[in-house]
């Protein structure tokens, strides 16, 4: 029998090298250990520790290699189209217990006494869902210690941890949400009611949730350790702000200068002065970038997106502003704790950059780092998705006029957060009572019924827009 839980971490290291270029099949077919069912989701985890490494299956709350501080783990990553590298998820660590992580100081952390040293091992997945028969098949192709008591990420690392226990404390761990932090994450762990939790400073009773490295943050690991990270652009490299003092500082000293100002000033090559991927470029220009600021090593590891708002004159946001089109039949079949949409919210930070006509031109006013409540993911836009839901499922309803094609999916009015409209270059429709508009293979989506329609995406309304930067606004 294995020495299991006892290995050194030299011994730990060369077993990891050995499983590399192994299928999994071929690592359990190695070994005549006896393993329980490995098609759950630890499956591929429990495999590798099972037969590789001789552990019993358990749910210890100490690391897998106590004697030397190490914690297994066995997670996937995908080649993309364009042919570049991606986690598959986010690496779940521990669970938070609410009731006992914020009586210590992180480096005292259960957290930290678990996951401080992580034994990393990647496989190459399928970009999609895969059968157990081809899960044996999957190839272990890297291996990395991750040790994080040496990690540029550690400060990071930690205001993260601070952040969340900070919450914990303040009795709001029900509001805790992923998009909460940067790198180090509190991700849902259970999918209804049976999941919540008590917390120490609240009777409100909170989802289950544990610590997770984001999905952004396990990609550019991927593409550090196994891809190509030769051309990746920082934004802390040359300085020991944290990123949100760096990002204010750096933006600050252009409040207040115009577009054409800041045109003339980074010497922008632009034919039109009236087009949306101005700002983009203004932005990117601010932080002297030769590319886009959201392909930067920390934007990518905390997912944060850049999204640029112009207020008119009259106090009113220009436009909506919109996220990726859905297809319906794939969206109704869906579960909401599951749904791309709240994924979206619960995981993605904004850059939101704003630019106020002054009745001459657009006036840069700031920045600001925002991501949405998990209270109102959990009301407004759950209520919006399941609407949305409902009426596919039902069959939506149409209203042809001269102008145009009204339907029944959720509106502005419906609840002052989210709505439901199109977003493609050109309406097109193909209904059964034989109406006809426009290119449906391009610009429409099936329904379930078989008619097509206008592809549609999720927008948040204008006025919440507003309520979310009013502070930045003269």
């Amino acid at each position: 029998m294995k020495k299991g839980r006892k290995y050194t971490r030299e011994e730990i290291e060369l077993i990891s090298k050995s499983a590399i270029g192994k299928t999994f099949g071929e690592i359990k077919n190695s070994e005549v250990v006896h393993v329980g069912d490995d098609d759950n989701k630890g499956g591929m985890g429990q495999l590798i520790e099972t037969y590789l490494f001789g552990i019993d299956t358990n749910s210890d709350s100490e690391p897998d290699f106590l004697d030397a501080g190490i914690e297994l783990k066995v997670t996937p990553y995908k080649r993309n189209k364009n042919n570049t590298l991606s986690a598959k998820e986010r690496l779940v660590l521990n669970i938070i217990d609410y009731m006992t992580e914020y009586k210590n100081e992180f480096k005292t952390s259960h957290f930290w006494f678990k996951n401080n040293k992580l034994q990393i091992l990647w496989y190459l997945a399928n970009d999609g869902t895969s059968t157990k028969e081809e899960r044996m098949n999957f190839i272990v192709t890297n291996e990395h210690l991750l040790d994080l008591s040496i990690s540029e990420d550690l400060e990071q690392i930690e205001a993260d941890w601070n952040f969340i226990i900070n919450k914990i404390k303040e009795g709001k761990a029900h509001e805790l949400s992923e998009a909460d932090t940067m790198y180090l994450g509190a991700c849902t762990k259970g999918a209804n009611s049976s999941s919540l939790r008590k917390q120490p400073f609240s009777d409100e009773l909170a989802m289950q949730r544990a610590f997770d490295f984001k999905i952004g943050y396990m990609t550019q690991l991927v593409r550090k350790y196994i891809g190509d990270y030769s051309n990746v652009e920082h934004l802390l490299r040359d300085t020991k702000e944290s990123f949100i003092d760096y990002i204010k500082n750096v933006t600050k000293q252009y409040i207040g200068k115009s577009q054409v100002e800041l045109i003339n000033t980074f010497r922008l090559d632009i034919k039109s002065k009236d087009t949306k991927g101005i700002y983009p470029m203004i932005i990117n220009r601010m932080f002297n970038l030769n590319g886009n600021i959201e392909n930067t090593d920390e934007f990518k590891k905390a997912n944060i997106k850049l999204k640029t708002i112009r207020v008119e004159n009259n106090g009113r946001v220009k436009e909506s502003m919109s996220f990726p089109t859905f297809e319906f039949k794939e969206l109704i079949k869906e579960y909401w704790e599951e749904s791309e949409v709240r994924n979206e919210f619960e995981t993605t930070k904004y850059l939101l950059c704003v630019f106020e006509n002054d009745g001459h031109d657009y006036i840069f006013k700031g920045v600001k780092l925002w991501n949405m409540p998990e209270t109102i993911i959990e009301s407004k836009v759950k209520s919006c998705w399941l609407k949305t839901k409902d009426t596919i499922i039902n069959g939506v309803k149409f209203e042809i006029t001269d102008r145009d094609v009204k339907n029944n999916l959720p509106g502005v009015s419906d609840n002052g957060v989210i709505h439901v409209r199109p977003h493609a270059g050109k309406s097109a429709y193909q209904l059964n009572n034989g109406f006809k508009k426009g290119n449906i293979k391009k610009y429409a989506s099936e329904l379930p019924n078989g008619e097509w329609m206008t592809r549609q995406c999720f927008w948040l309304n204008r006025e919440y827009i507003k309520s979310i930067i009013n502070d930045m606004l003269k």
